[in-house]
């Protein structure tokens, strides 16, 4: 894969509205491909999002994009957890992206997991899990970079302010193609939140996000 063009300028809110977006296309490309998912689909998302991060940025970036991803679920996981919801509990999805980003290059994230916390009961399987979500996902997303006949791309369709959308769904339509379009809308949800809906082929971000994730940033002191 092709490493993506690294903006001018990139903070808490921008790296997570990018780790949000890959959750959502994660949702996608196992609707679309058809993919087997034996588990949970939002840990397979999650999955799929940090891969794509340490794939398709250089490791300065990936590493920033990662750390915010990874903060930003520490710092939900302060809530009461919702053990109905389809999404695991925050402090799992927390420890979840370290160890997955940890485990792409140990030697050289030691320092990563260490500022995390990351219990080295759990960074001694890292390297594995890796190797193991990278075995999984390489085969789908492989038949996507080739000439395999698709013919379908992302199609932004913004009803709000979100421009890193744009560059990054323009560099993402180079790098793979779909079975069929799928319309990426940015709009008032009346929530922060993101999703894929399987009956329209789409995928949405809230524009409430971006004031969500900003809110966070500046109450933890992050931006």
């Amino acid at each position: 894969m092709a490493l993506f063009p690294v903006p001018a300028f990139a903070d808490f809110t921008e790296n997570n509205l990018l780790a949000i977006f890959y959750h959502e296309l994660g949702h996608a490309v196992i609707d679309q491909m058809q993919v087997s998912i034996f588990g949970q689909e939002e840990d397979a998302a999650d999955a799929l999002s940090i891969l794509l991060i340490d794939a398709l940025y250089d490791n300065e970036r990936a590493e920033a994009m990662a750390y915010d991803s990874a903060a930003l679920f520490l710092a939900e996981s302060q809530s009461t957890p919702a053990f109905w919801d389809t999404h695991g509990p925050d402090a799992q999805r927390f420890y979840n992206t370290v160890c997955l980003f940890y485990g792409a290059n140990p030697d050289a994230r030691e320092a990563f997991a260490q500022e995390f916390d990351l219990p080295v009961e759990r960074a001694e399987t890292c390297e594995d899990e890796y190797a193991l979500a990278v075995d999984s996902w390489n085969a789908v997303l492989d038949e996507m970079s080739e000439d395999a006949g698709f013919s379908g791309a992302l199609i932004l369709r913004a009803q709000g302010a979100m421009p890193v959308l744009a560059r990054e769904i323009t560099a993402l339509n180079a790098e793979f193609k779909w079975p069929r379009n799928i319309v990426v809308k940015v709009m008032p949800c009346d929530e922060a939140n993101a999703f894929y809906d399987l009956e329209t082929q789409s995928t949405t971000m809230c524009s409430e996000l971006t004031g969500w994730l900003s809110g966070i940033a500046e109450a933890e002191g992050w931006n």
